[in-house]
């Protein structure tokens, strides 16, 4: 069964600058570079992860950032919004669930669940690798 997910941004930003592999969010990137996971994404995805990796804060390698962003649109598929009804405190995060209800049974993986409907495709790093059976 193939496993489709949405990253937000907080999560590779947050695998990226972690100090440690064995994080629920460096495991859950570690799914999504190892091709057990197909991200979906569009432009305006990409152009966040690009504007927001690029962060000077954040202190991330271009190449780095370049080979992530690439294997995303790679090993992913480039997926239309859906339109939801529903209300977020952040119109940015809009993009992200839009996409990941463009395919059935997929994920949202988000360190900030509180932004975000209450519906079961949202998803903590944690709760994500105990759904797809990697903890």
């Amino acid at each position: 069964m193939k496993i489709y997910a949405v990253f937000d941004t907080n999560i590779l930003v947050s695998a990226m600058i972690s100090k440690r592999s064995d994080t629920a969010v460096v495991l859950a990137l570690d799914t999504l570079l190892n091709d057990e996971v197909t991200p979906l994404y569009n432009d305006e995805i990409i152009k966040e992860y690009n504007d927001v990796l690029h962060r000077e804060k954040f202190h991330l390698p271009e190449a780095l950032v370049k080979s992530v962003i690439d294997h995303i649109q790679k090993a992913g598929i480039p997926s239309n919004r859906v339109h939801s009804n529903e209300v977020f405190p952040d119109a940015d995060d809009v993009i992200f669930y839009e996409v990941a209800l463009s395919q059935e049974d997929s994920f949202l993986v988000t360190g900030n669940t509180k932004h975000f409907p209450t519906t079961p495709i949202v998803v903590t790093p944690l709760e994500f690798l105990k759904k797809i059976g990697k903890i």
